[in-house]
């Protein structure tokens, strides 16, 4: 009896499965009902001969067989979509579709006006933007889990292929009147104690700062959790507790606000934003543009 073959869609449900860590949230993201991406995954190790995933409450966990698969589907993938992009320049239909993750300070300060720009510009290109941590993204990229990323300096890239983009720091606001205002700079370590104003715990930033206060032997006392840095200053504003924000953001705040700016001394608080992505990406037109945009000075625009 001859096996079934695995097609392109289920590639990419297993692959959604894959980065999701559970079957529920790879049918969420593949757009298909819970009881039918089972049914398919099941299909695909009968395709296969062999387990593909263990499944727990937890959700699944990739058998040494899927890893295997995982790898071949998103190369098959990329290749897919560059097919279709690269036919469509023959019958006038283009069209795209890019994975880019950004940690949060390249997200909220320079990006909106950057993408609006690329995807007025090219109406047949969509993107898929997700926020993480400097090094999810880089480990997301060098595995093809995603086309480019922006990222801190400070992380170890490896062998990908990277680009300036920006360069920011952040810094402590605080209210005019606070015993923080008049100092020059102040460390990270050295404020533990204060109440501040956070981003959503969700937030790559939050998560990063949490980290950071634990290596310090310390939590972050954490009055409010916000969805933007402007909301922080405005809490900052009103004398709630202080915020840590980019300082294109406090500079920005400042003119409409009431609020000391502090710089931040520790070595991380210094943000030269790359962007990153792998060099064999050099076929993806859609990709070579947004880096372009991204960064003009980049060769393949």
């Amino acid at each position: 009896m001859t096996r079934p073959r695995l097609d392109l869609s289920d590639l990419s449900l297993f692959r959604h499965i894959a980065e999701a860590g559970s079957i529920t949230g790879g049918a969420l993201r593949a757009h298909t009902a819970l009881a039918a991406a089972s049914t398919r995954l099941r299909g695909m190790e009968e395709a296969v001969g062999t387990r593909l995933v263990e499944r727990s409450r937890q959700g699944v966990a990739l058998t040494p067989a899927g890893h295997v698969l995982l790898g071949h589907a998103r190369e098959l993938l990329v290749q897919a979509e560059r097919m279709h992009e690269e036919l469509g320049t023959f019958s006038g239909v283009r069209g795209s579709h890019i994975r880019l993750l950004s940690n949060t300070n390249a997200l909220t300060e320079f990006l909106p006006q950057v993408l609006g720009r690329f995807l007025a510009d090219h109406p047949g290109t969509t993107l898929d933007l997700r926020e993480l941590l400097s090094d999810e993204i880089v480990g997301l990229v060098a595995e093809g889990a995603a086309d480019v990323g922006i990222v801190a300096g400070t992380v170890d890239t490896g062998a990908l292929q990277t680009l300036p983009f920006r360069a920011d720091r952040f810094v402590v606001v605080a209210p005019p009147g606070d015993p923080l205002a008049g100092a020059a700079s102040v460390d990270f370590a050295s404020i533990l104690g204060r109440d501040f104003i956070g981003l959503d715990r969700d937030s790559a930033l939050q998560r990063f700062l949490a980290e950071r206060a634990w290596r310090e032997g310390c939590r972050l006392r954490l009055r409010v959790q916000l969805r933007s840095f402007d909301a922080i200053c405005l809490m900052v504003q009103a004398g709630v507790g202080i915020g840590i924000v980019p300082e294109t953001t406090a500079r920005r705040a400042q003119h409409g606000m009431a609020l000391a700016i502090v710089p931040l001394r520790d070595d991380w608080a210094w943000r030269d934003l790359r962007v990153c992505l792998r060099r064999r990406e050099a076929g993806h037109v859609a990709l070579r543009r947004l880096v372009g945009y991204l960064c003009p000075q980049y060769p393949g625009q």
